[in-house]
């Protein structure tokens, strides 16, 4: 029998079909309607919901890259169950190049939302009750913040032992068991039932190419397993381990001056070593930043001007730091011959 048509608001997407739906949330100053756009891809097949969703915080381009490459991978033709991609959840932030909404708000603070509240309660809403109310599983692109960088990771809650399974078949460098904070995506997201994945890698405003094919293909890997796509031949990404780590820290400037890092992203640190140090201007001399745990560095700041205080590396513990010493720095997930995604299937994503 024929796969039944799938809703999304008041539109229907025949089995085999993809459609751009544009959802309104709210109307802008002028009275012009403001949408909430999602590509919906209906397989032909039964199978589950998948939701992937970028530009939360609406400076953090790289998923929206990602997503640019899932919309155009050809074995969507392929698809099992559905597939619903939200390119900009927050579109006002994309365009104005910044975290925040228009009245400064971060959107990742506003779930649940309201259909009556403020401009992020009603994204909030909308998003919810449109996408993630008929999902069974989601994917969450982000990258750090202004000034600071990421090292490819899945954050999720990791004692779900369903979502657990998720985040080792997306195989990212690093996975960490991370809290839920109140107000975010992932919160609400809970609340409903649907495990998530929060991929984060780069930097707000900067496109990074193996944080990007690292993405796609952990996308591409979680649709595999959730057998949304054929299986395909083991790809040489496949040969490193994820890092499993339950906890982490900022390692924050002991003094005020000029910040300079002598470790990078993915590196192994030892408790007491050394990652960088803070140069005071004022008496020319140099106080090092140490390590306070032993792990791995999955975040660093890029800002040279540095405050006594400021987050500038951030490490995460690993499991047993004996193997991770054994397959040596982290960083090697992200040169390119590594990766082993310049072959047929992907060339095309790279233009």
């Amino acid at each position: 029998m024929k796969r039944k048509p799938f809703t999304l608001g008041e539109v229907e997407v025949a089995a085999g079909e993809h459609r751009q739906i544009a959802l309104p949330t709210m109307a802008l100053p002028g009275q012009t309607e403001a949408m909430m756009n999602v590509h919906v891809f209906h397989g032909r097949r039964e199978g589950p919901v998948l939701f992937v969703s970028a530009a939360v915080h609406g400076d953090e381009v790289n998923g929206v890259e990602i997503i640019r490459r899932l919309l155009n991978y050809y074995q969507l033709k392929k698809l099992r169950g559905t597939l619903l991609v939200v390119p900009l959840v927050n579109p006002y932030g994309f365009m104005n190049r910044s975290r925040y909404l228009p009245d400064r708000r971060d959107l990742n603070r506003c779930f649940p939302g309201s259909e009556t509240g403020s401009l992020g309660a009603r994204l909030a809403d909308a998003f919810l009750r449109y996408v993630v109310a008929v999902s069974d599983v989601g994917i969450d692109l982000h990258t750090g913040s202004a000034h600071r960088t990421n090292l490819p990771q899945i954050r999720a809650r990791l004692e779900d032992e369903y979502t657990s399974e998720l985040a080792t078949a997306f195989r990212a460098p690093v996975m960490i068991n991370t809290a839920i904070q109140d107000g975010s995506l992932r919160a609400a997201v809970s609340e409903h039932n649907v495990p998530v994945l929060l991929y984060e890698a780069g930097e707000a405003l900067r496109l990074d190419e193996a944080a990007i094919r690292i993405g796609l293909q952990g996308v591409l890997n979680v649709m595999r397993r959730l057998e949304m796509l054929p299986k395909q031949a083991a790809k040489r990404s496949a040969e490193r381990e994820t890092i499993r780590a339950y906890r982490s820290r900022w390692m924050r400037a002991p003094c005020s001056g000029l910040f300079r890092s002598v470790r990078g992203l993915g590196d192994f640190v030892r408790k007491g070593q050394t990652l960088g140090y803070v140069y005071n201007p004022a008496d020319n001399t140099d106080v090092a930043v140490a390590s306070q745990l032993e792990g791995v560095i999955i975040g660093k700041s890029h800002m040279p001007a540095a405050y006594e205080g400021d987050a500038v590396f951030h490490v995460a513990t690993v499991t047993d730091a004996e193997d991770v010493e054994e397959v040596g720095s982290v960083n090697s997930w992200l040169d390119n011959d590594r990766l082993g995604l310049m072959d047929t299937e992907y060339s095309d994503f790279l233009m």
